[in-house]
């Protein structure tokens, strides 16, 4: 995902009424959110599904990674031929 453009990607949400299809694909081709505004404050944020569903799977990994550094320190580790045996790879 790109940076935001603040000269582009911040809309008043009376922009959206006027033409909401035009926005959709400027989110969608330019990988970068918008961010909604009413009365000069931010309101809600549109961005195309495919860089909203990256950026979550993104997220959950990193938390495993986290997780997993946590279990480490704390001494909760196990073996990998028991986590084969978890999983029903074989050994």
């Amino acid at each position: 995902m790109q940076a935001v453009k603040f000269s582009e990607d911040i809309i008043p949400l009376t922009d959206v009424k006027i033409n909401p299809g035009k926005l959709v694909k400027q989110v969608a081709d330019n990988h970068r959110p918008m961010l909604l505004t009413s009365r000069g404050r931010g309101v809600a944020v549109l961005q195309g599904i495919a860089d909203f569903e990256a950026r979550d799977e993104e997220q959950k990994f990193m938390r495993a990674i986290v997780q997993g550094l946590m279990e480490l320190e704390e001494g909760r580790e196990i073996s990998l031929s028991d986590v084969k045996k978890q999983l029903n790879l074989g050994v």
